[in-house]
């Protein structure tokens, strides 16, 4: 009897194969994919011997408590940054709902009847350190320059707070090039588990 052969059963026909899809790194891509991310809207403003100068900035957040420590971006080409550098000292601003026409005068956009980064923009007072700062600002964190990085088109600045302030209000939040605010919203159910509900937010004592 002949031997069956092993590989006469074996499917030759090729299959068309599925290429993965290809991630899209183009610049535009990550542009339009950064337009999505929520944030904060903030004034980053100086004064002293390099002269007076603010510019709208969403790239600010913490980075230390202990000791005091907020990070904010400028792009290389703002001339905010010759202001900084010679005056060593500046001040986030971080707007409220209120402070819409502030935030498009110093990006550049201003409103009828202003010029990009008119002063005459808003209510402004001076902090400690000389900067100017907005006077009714949801927070403002008044600063001297702790460390610079350049990072690609940015500027990055680690400035020591020397000060802060607060006021009351709705913060000003900027996606997809539009202004908007927070607004709370009730905790996600599940109908398998009817119990889940989220840890109380409360602040640690640790």
């Amino acid at each position: 009897m002949p031997i069956a052969d092993p590989h006469s059963a074996v499917e030759t026909t090729a299959r068309p194969s599925v290429a993965p899809p290809v991630p899209d790194n183009s610049i535009a891509n990550f542009v339009t994919a950064m337009g999505a991310v929520a944030t904060g809207v903030t004034v980053v403003a100086t004064d002293g011997p390099g002269g007076r100068a603010a510019q709208t900035v969403s790239a600010m957040c913490s980075v230390s408590a202990d000791p005091a420590l907020v990070l904010v971006c400028l792009h290389g080409r703002s001339p905010v940054n010759d202001a900084i550098s010679e005056n060593g000292v500046f001040c986030v601003n971080v707007l409220a709902t209120q402070h819409d026409h502030v935030a498009d005068t110093f990006a550049g956009r201003p409103w009828p009847g202003k010029q990009r980064w008119d002063f005459t923009c808003g209510h402004w007072t001076v902090a400690a350190s000389g900067s100017p700062r907005v006077h009714d600002a949801i927070a403002s964190f008044d600063c001297a320059v702790h460390e610079v990085i350049d990072a690609g088109t940015h500027r990055v600045y680690i400035g020591r707070v020397a000060a802060v302030e607060s006021h009351p209000g709705d913060p000003l939040v900027y996606a997809s090039r539009t202004y908007s605010k927070p607004a709370a919203f009730e905790p996600s159910t599940f109908p398998d588990y009817p119990d889940a509900h989220p840890a109380p937010r409360t602040r640690s004592t640790k």
